[in-house]
């Protein structure tokens, strides 16, 4: 079945020149399906590329979903034209009486600072307790992870030595979850971030469980509320160059960066990537909502709670 998307949503014909079947909201209307509502609340800084590569694994499943994009109003962006903004996003306050089957929230590039300094940290909390009574299953990733874990259950996040940034390999600690079926013994996961959750601190929390880990990145996967919420530290939807154009944009600026690890081919930054997550991300989100959006909420929306 096909995605519903905004009218003009960028991401829709680029979708369609990798032949991904989208349709828009005016053609959706004309179909009597029932599709899972879905909201993406984007909090990272290039907000067109994110919802593609979002939306890209979404449309790798048999369910119509519809797709709607959230923003946090006490924050305006920088990078993303105002009108995009306009056209394709709504503010919480105007969606908190609406319910939806999923919710995604993405990373953003805050991670060094204290939660609660975060300019938008009381909206957000706001958000996620929100999200407990109108949405069927959320899954934060990076920031939005360690962002979840700390509101909801008081884990500390821990600032690294030095940036975690490349694509390392995972196992998973939970193989028979549904959210990990079909996966591999050992698959692999973009990660670029400079803090990390550690298991000891989620251990200790009878209602959270570790479901993968790797010995380099760390924690990747928990699962809460058995699987009204799911935390993913890694970012399995970027796009193969995703992690080139961070590099090569830090040095650009000076900063200090040192080449992503087991990214390029021969570790030579002059070759392109190797992808080694595509199989894994594809299977990651249609899990998600197959076995914890799908099967799990009700037909009538209005039951979720």
């Amino acid at each position: 079945m096909p995605l519903n998307l905004p009218d003009r949503l960028p991401a829709i014909d680029l979708l369609k020149q990798e032949n991904i079947f989208v349709i828009d909201t005016s053609r959706a209307l004309r179909q009597d399906i029932r599709p899972l509502r879905i909201v993406i609340l984007n909090l990272m800084p290039l907000k067109i590329t994110t919802e593609t590569d979002l939306v890209r694994l979404l449309s790798n499943t048999p369910l119509q979903l519809e797709i709607s994009f959230m923003k946090i109003k006490s924050h305006t962006p920088k990078n993303t034209p105002v009108e995009h903004m306009k056209a394709f996003y709504r503010d919480f306050s105007d969606m908190r009486g609406e319910k939806f089957d999923g919710m995604i929230v993405t990373g953003a590039p805050v991670e060094q600072y204290p939660f609660e300094e975060v300019g938008y940290w009381d909206e957000l909390c706001g958000i996620l307790d929100w999200a407990r009574s109108h949405v069927m299953s959320t899954l934060c990733i990076c920031w939005a992870a360690q962002a979840g874990l700390y509101h909801y259950y008081g884990i500390p996040k821990h600032l690294l030595r030095e940036k975690l940034f490349g694509v390392y390999r995972h196992t998973a600690s939970e193989p028979f979850a549904p959210i990990l079926r079909g996966f591999d013994d050992e698959f692999y996961v973009p990660h670029s971030r400079h803090t990390e959750v550690r298991r000891e601190d989620i251990l200790r929390v009878p209602g959270l469980k570790i479901l993968s880990e790797s010995e380099e990145a760390g924690v990747y996967m928990v699962m809460g509320r058995g699987g009204r919420e799911f935390f993913v530290t890694g970012h399995s939807e970027y796009s193969p160059y995703t992690l080139d154009a961070e590099y090569r944009r830090d040095l650009q600026k000076g900063l200090p960066i040192r080449m992503p690890e087991h990214y390029y081919r021969d570790d030579n930054p002059s070759n392109p990537p190797v992808v080694r997550w595509r199989a894994h991300a594809n299977l990651l989100f249609s899990n998600w909502l197959n076995y914890y959006v799908y099967q799990e909420t009700p037909y009538n929306i209005n039951e979720i709670g």
